[in-house]
C-alpha cells in the first residue's frame, strides 16, 4: 500500500502551464531555516557583484580592443569585408556549395555544347541550302541581272565580274559624267541609243 501511495505522488505527466503557475506561487521560504536563507542572501549578492565586476572588465576590454583597431586603421567597413570573405570562404567549403557548383558547371556544359550542336546544324542547314536548285536559280538570276546591268551601263559585258565591281563600274560611269556634263540616261529608250 505504500508502493501505491508513494506512486500516486510521482506524476508521469509533464507539468503545465497551470502547473507551473502553481508551482510559483509557492513559498519555499517557509521550507528553508534562517541560516540556509542567510547563505543564500550572501551567495546572492556575491554573484551580483560578480556580474557587476565582469561588466565592468567587459566594457574596460571592449574599450581597449576599440583603442586597437583605430591604430591600426581597422574600422567597420574593413571587418564587414573581413566577415563577408571569410564567410564566403566558409560557405564555398561545404559540400552544398560543392554540389552545387559541379551540377551548374556540368549543366553549363551541356548548354554550350547543346549551343554548338545547335550552331553547326545551322551552318550544315545553310550549306546544304546554298547547294539547292532553289538557291542556285536565285544565283543565277542575279548573275543574269548583273550582266546585264554590266552591259547597259558600261557598253560591254565583262564576264565574271562580281556584284561590287558593277556598283564600282557604275559609280565610275556616273561620276564621270557629271564631270563631262554627259547626262545619264534615265529611261530604257536612252541606254539603246
Amino acid at each position: 500500500m505504500e508502493a501505491q501511495q508513494a506512486q500516486g505522488l510521482l506524476e508521469t505527466q509533464p507539468l503545465h502551464e497551470t502547473d507551473e503557475e502553481v508551482v510559483t506561487d509557492i513559498d519555499f521560504t517557509s521550507m528553508i531555516s534562517e541560516e540556509e536563507k542567510e547563505e543564500l542572501k550572501i551567495e546572492l549578492a556575491k554573484l551580483e557583484d560578480e556580474i557587476s565586476t565582469l561588466r565592468q572588465v567587459l566594457a574596460a576590454k571592449e574599450k581597449h580592443l576599440a583603442e586597437i583597431k583605430q591604430k591600426l586603421g581597422i574600422n567597420l567597413m574593413n571587418e564587414l569585408k573581413q566577415n563577408f570573405s571569410k564567410s564566403w570562404h566558409d560557405m564555398q567549403t561545404t559540400s552544398a556549395y560543392k554540389k552545387t557548383h559541379e551540377t551548374l558547371s556540368h549543366a553549363g556544359q551541356k548548354a554550350t555544347a547543346a549551343i554548338s550542336n545547335v550552331g553547326t546544324a545551322i551552318g550544315k542547314k545553310f550549306g546544304d541550302m546554298r547547294n539547292s536548285p532553289t538557291f542556285k536559280s536565285f544565283e543565277e538570276k542575279v548573275e543574269t541581272t548583273v550582266t546585264s546591268l554590266k552591259t547597259k551601263v558600261g557598253g560591254t559585258s565583262h564576264s565574271g565580274g562580281s556584284f561590287e565591281e558593277v556598283l564600282s563600274s557604275t559609280a565610275h560611269a556616273s561620276a564621270q559624267g557629271s564631270i563631262t556634263g554627259t547626262p545619264l540616261p534615265e529611261n530604257e529608250e536612252e541606254l539603246q541609243c
